[in-house]
């Protein structure tokens, strides 16, 4: 299961980093996408992935720390999900406001178009 993960955090990445490189604002903000969903399995991976183990105390009072999962990384991933789709809607109206302002999405278009 960890290898899995690993495999799909990879590729992840690496759409992101080719999202980047492509000419379309469209593109660029899906790439953003990916990394987020990327860095946010990371961190759910690096918090340890146990299973059938509640992350509660025993009736007296003892836990064993080593067998259950951390919830920090968890909380981090829930507050990213949040700001990540913030960030994405915030970014479609904006290339949605560009669209309406340049008849294009394509940054090689809009450099023509300034030159006289």
């Amino acid at each position: 299961m960890l290898t899995l993960l690993a495999v799909i955090i990879g590729f992840l990445y690496a759409s992101s980093i080719y999202m980047f490189l492509r000419r379309s604002i469209v593109k660029l903000v899906l790439g953003i996408v990916f990394l987020s969903h990327a860095t946010n399995l990371l961190l759910f991976v690096t918090g340890g992935l146990r299973s059938g183990e509640p992350a509660f105390t025993a009736e007296d009072g003892t836990v064993d720390l080593a067998a259950v999962s951390d919830p920090l990384p968890q909380a981090l991933i829930l507050t990213a999900i949040v700001i990540g789709l913030g960030i994405t809607a915030f970014s479609l109206v904006l290339v949605y406001r560009f669209h309406q302002e340049t008849g294009t999405v394509d940054l090689d278009e809009m450099a023509e178009q300034d030159k006289p």
